[in-house]
């Protein structure tokens, strides 16, 4: 067996989905002794269970670790990520080696690439997962006590959570009632002296009214950052979300268009910025590891408070997988919301989410709304019945001033932003996502139609 290159943990195997030349598959951080090593991808292996319907992943029973000249076969399981280019060899059909060699941050470079490009930006600066981008973006900016981000109430619980723990205080604003993404009217009545920064969400996957809000901030002097975690692939106007915001947040969980197992990204075309995030990742200090070998130099120097943020090689390898996936995912996730669009446009008492004219969502959720008005049964009563239809629903989001640490910090009471709160009153999100087979479509609508017509006035 040929073995990889210096710096790269590859994975060879012989597993149903692996064929012709060898792709090394996941690169991680250096480890001299093979007993740590080993409890290290043991570490690994969990998490890739978490994620074994990826494709990327195949399983293993055995597995041998080769570090040097010195090899030692264990019993599994691991869980290899690799391409679709793996050699074939006689290990076995449920037996991978894998080659351990110092880290160099190839694939994460790879990545990085390859996503500005996916995303239409300049760059992109991978990190541990989407709430560490936002926060790494507001120190970038210099965003901290004394200092209000404004953003939609009706998100998931990170995005004010961040500009928290910056330090910074988030200032809400309504949201549109028609597509539930931050109000541009409502942005500039909350526009004070203390404001640095606009957040807008792209909820579901539906880019927020970003030139509205382009405009907003150049005129008042303000940093726009787009929480784009729902909304990888989407267009506003023609051009991929990542390409119009100062800086755009990505994530990659797992329940993502594409995931690295836990990671996130920051798209932007600001060189200055780009370099002091990359900065603000890796604790600080003003070259990394393969810089330094590369220049053939020692020294380096720590010139910001930064974080250990960065996204691990091993993560970055499934990302290069996954990105490549992602228009065909796009594809098929746009072919289910517009049957499911079609389909319930014809049943009283449902509201499908409207779209913009300028934009192409992508569709990480698929929200409806409940018309009570035309029902007998309230949202908690509609929900129980879906899911005892066996129809995986869920909902998305209680707005964020109506959590209980923002009612006790800040003293809301309820009523400050009623279309928000009124939307996440009649707020289901049904299954989306790209595996679904047509089958599972119509079951969701048969199941919809028959729950809501049950309940009908």
């Amino acid at each position: 067996m040929k073995r990889p290159a210096a710096g790269i943990v590859g994975i060879e195997g012989d597993g149903d989905a692996a064929h012709g030349r060898h792709q090394d598959g996941i690169s991680h951080g250096t480890c001299e002794l093979g007993a740590v090593y080993r409890h290290h991808l043991e570490s690994v292996a969990v998490e890739m269970h978490r994620m074994r319907h990826h494709r990327a992943i195949h399983h293993f029973d055995r597995y041998t670790l080769a570090i040097g000249d010195h090899q030692r076969s264990y019993v599994g399981p691991v869980f290899a990520v690799h391409g679709p280019r793996i050699r074939r060899h006689g290990a076995g059909k449920d037996h991978a080696v894998l080659y351990v060699g110092r880290t160099r941050r190839q694939r994460g470079e790879r990545f990085e690439t390859a996503f500005a490009e996916a995303a239409g930006a300049r760059h992109a600066i991978g990190v541990g997962n989407g709430t560490d981008a936002l926060l790494l973006i507001l120190r970038a900016l210099g965003i901290g006590p004394g200092d209000e981000v404004i953003t939609t109430p009706l998100s998931a619980a990170y995005t004010a959570l961040a500009i928290l723990m910056a330090g910074a205080r988030p200032v809400f604003a309504d949201v549109d009632p028609r597509r539930l993404t931050i109000d541009p009217d409502r942005i500039d009545q909350a526009i004070g002296p203390r404001t640095r920064a606009i957040l807008p969400v792209d909820y579901a996957g539906h880019p927020a009214d970003l030139a509205a809000i382009v405009e907003i901030a150049r005129r008042h002097g303000l940093r726009m950052i787009e929480d784009a975690c729902h909304a990888l692939g989407a267009e506003y106007d023609g051009r991929r979300v990542g390409s119009i915001a100062d800086m755009t947040v990505f994530s990659f969980h797992p329940v993502k268009h594409i995931t690295t197992g836990e990671g996130g990204m920051v798209t932007t075309n600001d060189p200055k910025l780009a370099e002091t995030l990359r900065r603000f990742r890796n604790h600080g200090i003003s070259s990394d590891a393969r810089q330094r070998q590369s220049a053939g130099q020692w020294h380096y120097e720590m010139l910001l408070l930064g974080f250990n943020y960065r996204l691990p090689d091993i993560g970055c390898a499934l990302g290069i997988e996954q990105l490549s996936k992602l228009d065909a995912n796009l594809v098929r996730r746009r072919e289910i919301a517009e049957i499911f669009t079609s389909a319930f446009r014809e049943v009283p008492g449902v509201i499908p989410p409207a779209v913009r004219a300028e934009a192409n969502p992508a569709w990480h959720l698929y929200p409806i709304r409940l018309d009570l008005a035309k029902l007998t049964a309230d949202r908690a009563q509609i929900f129980r019945a879906l899911r005892a239809e066996n129809i995986g629903v869920n909902v998305h989001y209680i707005p964020v001033h109506l959590h209980p640490y923002y009612r006790e910090r800040f003293g809301y009471k309820g009523g400050e932003f009623p279309v928000a709160e009124s939307a996440y009153e009649r707020l289901i999100s049904l299954p989306m996502f790209h595996a679904m087979s047509d089958q599972d479509v119509k079951d969701v609508i048969a199941a919809v139609t028959k729950v809501v017509s049950s309940y009908w006035q």
